[in-house]
C-alpha cells in the first residue's frame, strides 16, 4: 500500500505536531505530492532512515487521527484460525463505520 494524504489530510495531520520545516517539507513531497524518498536523500544529502522518520511521523499522525471515536487499530501475530476471527471482525466493523443510505 502506498501512502498517501491529500493536503487536508496532511494539514489536519501536522496540526498537533511539533516539527521543523524540513521535516515538514520531506513529510509533504512524499505523503501529497507522490515524490520518492530517494529525492530528498539525495537534494537534501540527509539520511534514508531521516527520510523515512520524517514521512512515518506524519503517516502515523495520521492514522491516529483517522480513527473513529472508540475505535483502536491493533497489529498482532495470531494463529491462521484467530486471524480469520479477528479480520472478520474487522469487517464488520468497517460496515458498522459506513453511513446508513
Amino acid at each position: 500500500m502506498k501512502k498517501r494524504l491529500t493536503e487536508a489530510q496532511f494539514l489536519e495531520a501536522i496540526k498537533s505536531l511539533e516539527i521543523g520545516k524540513q521535516t515538514r517539507e520531506i513529510a509533504r513531497g512524499v505523503l501529497v505530492e507522490g515524490k520518492k524518498q530517494a529525492e530528498y536523500v539525495t537534494t537534501l544529502g540527509v539520511t534514508k532512515g531521516a527520510v523515512w522518520q520524517a514521512v512515518e511521523r506524519v503517516w502515523e499522525a495520521h492514522m491516529t487521527k483517522a480513527l473513529p471515536e472508540g475505535f483502536e487499530r491493533v497489529t498482532a501475530v495470531l494463529p491462521e484460525h484467530q486471524a480469520f476471527i479477528v479480520k472478520k471482525w474487522a469487517e464488520d466493523a468497517k460496515k458498522k463505520q459506513e453511513p446508513k443510505a
